[in-house]
């Protein structure tokens, strides 16, 4: 459903990264992420932030300290 890059995207942000953090540490552009994360917000159906890490951490995405789970 997501592209590798919005998921990318989408974890940083469930671990409450910045869109300047993302951008610096994938190294592509804020406006990069800002897309990114609009696009997989529409997909998801997800309408802002806190509903964003509600859905990594009830799907097991990161856990509740916002670590990635691998």
């Amino acid at each position: 459903m997501l592209s590798a890059r919005e998921f990318a995207v989408f974890s940083l942000l469930a671990r409450g990264r910045s869109v300047n953090e993302i951008a610096a540490e994938l190294s592509i552009s804020n406006k990069t992420v800002s897309t990114h994360k609009a696009r997989l917000m529409e997909k998801l159906g997800i309408a802002n932030a806190a509903e964003l890490v509600r859905y990594a951490l009830r799907h097991r995405l990161v856990d509740d300290a916002g670590e990635a789970d691998t």
